[in-house]
This record gives C-alpha cells, sequence and structure tokens, in this order.
C-alpha cells in the first residue's frame, strides 16, 4: 500500500465530491472510500474536511441529500448532483483542465 498521501490544492475537493456524485447517490463514508479507492489509495479525504464540503456544496444547491439505509442496514444520508451540480461540475472540469494544461507548459519551459 503506498505511503506517500496527497494534499489536495484548495477548492479541488469539491470538484471532486461532484465528480464521484456525477457517478450516482453516495452516503459521505462511500464517497471518501470511493475516493481512496479510485488514487489507490493515494488520496485520503479525512471526515473534518469531507462533510463540511458536503455541507457547503448542499447549501450552494449542487447536491441534494435524503436519508436512506447504508449497505449495514444503519441510517445514512445519501447525495447526489442537482442539475446546477451538474453544470458546476461541467465548468470546474473545464477551468482544472485549462489550469493543468497551462500549469505544464511552465513546467516544460526551458
Amino acid at each position: 500500500m503506498p505511503t506517500d498521501r496527497i494534499d489536495l490544492p484548495q477548492g479541488t475537493l469539491d470538484l471532486l465530491i461532484l465528480k464521484t456524485l456525477s457517478l450516482g447517490a453516495l452516503h459521505g463514508w462511500a464517497i471518501s472510500e470511493r475516493l481512496s479507492q479510485v488514487t489507490d489509495a493515494l488520496l485520503q479525504v479525512p471526515q473534518g474536511s469531507l462533510y463540511p464540503a458536503l455541507h457547503r456544496l448542499e447549501r450552494q444547491g449542487w447536491i441534494d441529500a435524503e436519508w436512506g439505509a447504508s449497505d449495514n442496514n444503519r441510517k445514512a444520508k445519501y447525495y447526489q448532483l442537482t442539475r446546477a451540480g451538474r453544470r458546476q461540475l461541467a465548468s470546474e472540469a473545464a477551468s482544472w483542465a485549462r489550469l493543468t494544461d497551462v500549469v505544464q507548459l511552465v513546467l516544460r519551459m526551458s
């Protein structure tokens, strides 16, 4: 298992949550686990960062939440993207792509 963890740049967590939820509704712990799984455990999102981000995204109208039963039959809040959230995801993903392209140009300069 990798030991080098990656710290997220400011504002990146929202993008990752929106992308994760674009694939279907999940509860908070499942979002964190999915991100860890996809990144081979290089990315670990602590609850102290995840839940405030989820609440912020909900206040902004980018995600909705409803209570349901988890796999182990416990009460869990499931989050899903709204239409506004899908638009925000597209916008943030495009901005992220432009930013990383520009950073790559600078890193390649000689």
